[in-house]
């Protein structure tokens, strides 16, 4: 199972370059807004001084990925080539992608990838069926990975010793009644998840809904991602997950497992 790298020192690093760092933390401030923002908005959210903030919205506009009214600036589509970049350059996702859609169309509900990404797990591939109404879980769509079957299955990469820091890092907040937020029953559930091949989360992301999940491996056994199928709860038990769900999950992890170096 692999160590924790420890980041370097970013005070320290000669390789680090604040001015790109700074331009992507104004870049990413977009994308946890849901409307414009001013110039004094991006610099106070950002902890820059205006005028570095200034000039990078203007390299940003320049660059084409901010467009401003001389007031308010807000990201243009544009942006959605760095996405469309790495989707048709991940192996992951353009391998499972197919996968994605046999399994959901065999089941009639929604399917999922989501790879790990420090704290939280990304959803960048899905599929549904054409009865399904596809809202919900969007590519791009964050969820913390201690209550998210997909973390916990990705979770279970980790020697249980590096678990143990992984898990100390980790601000546990309840999502829901049900989210476990004992780190000692949250490690418990994540090693016999690992040992089961597969997690079971009821409840504790998202209010009524319920998911199962199993890891992605590569070719040497590395977890990569995890696979989920899920469902409100007046839909389809836990049983069923297992019984029906599951076997498909498991398939179709093993059938791209030799294809993914």
């Amino acid at each position: 199972m692999p160590k924790i790298k420890r980041p370097d020192d970013e005070r320290g690093n000669t390789d680090f370059i604040e001015s790109l760092d700074r331009g992507l933390r104004v870049f990413e401030l977009f994308g946890a807004q849901s409307r414009p923002m001013t110039l004094s908005d991006v610099a106070k959210a950002a902890d820059l001084p205006r005028a570095t903030a200034r000039r990078i919205l203007f390299t940003l506009e320049h660059r084409g990925y901010v467009v401003s009214d001389g007031k308010l600036f807000a990201l243009t589509p544009q942006v959605l080539a760095l996405a469309g970049s790495y989707m048709t350059s991940n192996q992951v996702v353009t391998i499972l992608q197919p996968v994605l859609d046999q399994i959901s169309s065999d089941a009639q509900e929604i399917s999922s990838l989501a790879v790990l990404q420090g704290h939280d797990v990304i959803f960048v591939a899905r599929a549904s069926p054409a009865r399904v109404f596809s809202a919900g879980i969007d590519l791009g769509y964050r969820l913390p990975a201690y209550c998210s079957s997909v973390g916990r299955a990705m979770l279970g990469k980790y020697a249980n010793d590096d678990l143990t820091d992984v898990l100390d890092n980790m601000t546990l907040t309840a999502m829901t009644p049900f989210t476990v937020t004992d780190k000692e029953s949250l490690k418990a559930a994540i090693i016999t998840d690992r040992e089961k091949g597969y997690s079971l989360v009821d409840r504790e992301a998202e209010p009524g809904f319920r998911s199962i999940s199993v890891p992605v491996r590569r070719y040497d056994d590395v977890i990569v991602a995890a696979i989920n199928m899920g469902a409100h709860v007046d839909r389809v038990s836990t049983g069923e997950m297992i019984d029906r769900f599951l076997p498909l999950l498991r398939d179709a992890a093993a059938t791209v497992k030799p294809l993914l170096l």
